[in-house]
């Protein structure tokens, strides 16, 4: 059937890429698989956590809260903000297309280091905009300045990854406050911590209080990571109380399940416990940066629970070589490959395959 008999799709669907997930592979030679291409918490929730998730469970007959007020206000009273600040979503992606959407339309730009985040220029297609790439700089970080220079009377939204996905540098507070001296107050600056709980350098923007010092300013965040809710798909966004509201109108109704809401609570409740795992993974983070350096590697330090190796043209060689071991990574051909932290053997498995590819 020709496409003058088809039902039309809008034109920017032609080139919109399909966000790529992170891969499994098969078990190889009696070698159990393991999956390190996520940035999935590899550990299950607290029983405490599982134990709320049973309950809710079986109250899936039921529509979720669509406000989702007990998060809210859990979350408000953690960060000591109004509740009006606050927005939910499904994952911080859901919400990162929320924000877009509530905020960018067609000819409008929405602007991002590069490479950074990948569903940023397919979340500004949808929402009919055109996403501005800016290069990030030679050592993997955010090259504000030329972000700064990018900004035009079209410039709606504008994205800073910190720690940046797939590379896991951080940016700077200085770096930040001088940034948004140049920036006009009706643009929103939205700083994406998904992966904040994993930094460990003092330097690093703090992004609530980044927040609550500017106009323009907000929190991106996500309760998969750290939290290990991934599969339950709940994040959320902290600024400006016209943003927010406008950020709760864009999401879909009841996107947030009940099972997702009461998890996230109870993941609050317990956060001490939590990020005694968190601080496991961090050492897990150091131990294998560590060796890869002492074969040969010259990666950029991480601040998330994933290392970025900038294999260049020998990518797709050792993403080859880390499925023959039963280890799945995230490639980005002709650039390089991040590795989540994970399970120990796996990480082991890795830096044997990373060999024969260090400098």
């Amino acid at each position: 059937m020709s496409k003058e008999n088809q039902p039309r799709l809008r034109p920017e669907m032609e080139a919109l890429p399909t966000y790529k997930a992170g891969k499994k592979v098969s078990a190889v030679a009696g070698l159990e698989a393991f999956k390190l291409s996520s940035n999935e918490n590899a550990n299950a929730p607290l029983p405490s956590v599982l134990e709320v998730i049973y309950k809710a469970a079986t109250e899936v007959n039921r529509y979720p809260d669509p406000f989702t007020t007990q998060l809210i206000t859990a979350l408000a009273k953690k960060f000591d903000i109004p509740a009006e600040q606050i927005a939910t979503g499904t994952g911080s992606v859901g919400v990162c297309q929320q924000i877009v959407q509530a905020v960018a339309g067609a000819g409008d730009e929405v602007m991002f280091a590069w490479r950074s985040f990948e569903a940023y220029p397919i979340i500004a297609t949808i929402a009919g905009a055109k996403s501005v790439q800016v290069p990030l700089r030679a050592d993997g970080g955010h090259d504000l300045d030329a972000m700064a220079a990018a900004i035009t009377n079209r410039t709606r939204v504008i994205f800073i990854c910190t720690p940046n996905n797939p590379t896991g540098g951080i940016v700077t507070q200085s770096e930040v406050d001088t940034f948004l001296t140049k920036v006009p107050n009706d643009i929103l600056v939205v700083i994406d911590e998904a992966y904040i709980e994993f930094n460990s350098d003092p330097d690093a923007v703090a992004g609530m209080k980044t927040m609550k010092a500017h106009s323009n300013v907000g929190v991106l965040r996500t309760f998969s990571k750290a939290y290990g809710l991934a599969g339950l798909r709940v994040g959320y966004f902290a600024g400006p109380t016209h943003i927010a509201e406008a950020v709760r109108k864009t999401a879909v109704p009841f996107g947030v399940s009940n099972i997702a809401q009461e998890a996230a609570v109870a993941s609050l409740e317990h956060e001490a416990e939590l990020f005694d795992r968190v601080k496991q993974i961090i050492l897990d983070r150091q131990w294998f940066e560590d060796e890869l350096a002492a074969i040969g590697f010259d990666t950029p330090p991480s601040q998330a629970n994933f290392v970025w190796l900038p294999l260049g043209a020998r990518t797709d060689e050792f993403t080859k070589a880390c499925e023959g071991i039963a280890v799945a990574i995230r490639p980005f051909s002709g650039e390089g490959v991040r590795i989540s932290i994970g399970e120990r053997e796996a990480m082991q498995r890795v830096i044997e395959a990373a060999k024969p590819f260090a400098s």
